[in-house]
């Protein structure tokens, strides 16, 4: 009996040019909407400034955490760190 070979009907794919969409763009923004892009821009600008905001309010918050500590600094504390180099009156 001979064994009979099966066919196959596949065609070659090329995943390279199915991926691109455009020959001629260069770059994403190429590709993209201006609304898509004006949107991404925006919420760019609005993430730069909250991240700028909580630089800020944790910048204060270490001011405000340091003058506590000075604060609440016990007399041997200060005495240690200034000692006897005040003037007298």
């Amino acid at each position: 009996m001979a064994k009979k070979k099966k066919q196959n009907n596949k065609q070659p794919q090329n995943h390279y040019q199915n991926t691109r969409t455009d020959e001629t763009a260069t770059s994403l923004s190429d590709l993209l909407n201006d609304d898509v892009l004006a949107k991404l821009k925006h919420t760019k600008i609005e993430l730069a400034a909250i991240e700028e905001q909580q630089k800020e309010k944790e910048k204060q918050q270490r001011i405000q955490e340091r003058k506590d500590r000075e604060k609440n600094k016990s007399f041997e504390e200060l005495l240690e760190e200034y000692g006897d180099a005040g003037t007298k009156y």
